[in-house]
Parts: structure tokens; C-alpha cells; sequence
């Protein structure tokens, strides 16, 4: 695809608007941080809508996304590991 100057302009203009939405939504993570998870998900999809700019994401961005998903893999361990202990304590509670 070839940008004329026109969508060029258009093109970088949206760009800096996903930044922008971006900022907003990490200032929502440091205000509510126990809301990440909602957060987290809109954070994914403007780093997407960046990506199919076909422009290149800060490296800071990209680091940033592969550490959140492996806070929410590593949560999500830790309550899969809990729910299994609380079931042998329950089960062990009944006998």
C-alpha cells in the first residue's frame, strides 16, 4: 500500500491517537491496579491496532506486554493451585 502525504498525515495522526489511547489506559493501571485484568485487555488490543500500522512498537511496549501476560499466566497458576488445595482441604474436612 502507498500512503500519499495526505494519508500519510492520516496514518501518523491515528498512530499518535493509539499512543495517546495507550497512556490513558496505563494511567487507568496506576490509578485502579487491582482492575488489570480488564485494563490489560484493552492494553493488548491498541498494541494490536499499532501493530497493523505496520510501524515498529517501542521495545519498552513490547517487553511491557510479554511481563503483564506472564503476571496474568502466573495469577492464574496460583489460583488454579489454590482451587486444588482447597478442594483436598474440603474433601479432607468431610472424612
Amino acid at each position: 500500500m502507498r500512503l500519499t502525504q495526505g494519508s500519510w498525515k492520516e496514518h501518523a495522526m491515528s498512530f499518535e491517537d493509539k499512543e495517546a489511547e495507550l497512556g490513558l489506559l496505563f494511567g487507568r493501571m496506576q490509578k485502579a491496579p487491582e482492575d488489570w485484568g480488564e485494563v490489560y485487555e484493552q492494553i493488548r488490543q491498541k498494541l494490536n491496532e499499532l501493530k497493523a500500522y505496520g510501524m515498529p512498537l517501542p521495545e519498552d511496549l513490547v517487553e511491557f506486554e510479554r511481563d503483564l501476560e506472564a503476571e496474568f499466566a502466573a495469577e492464574k497458576e496460583d489460583n488454579d493451585r489454590r482451587g486444588r488445595m482447597d478442594k483436598v482441604i474440603e474433601d479432607s474436612a468431610k472424612s
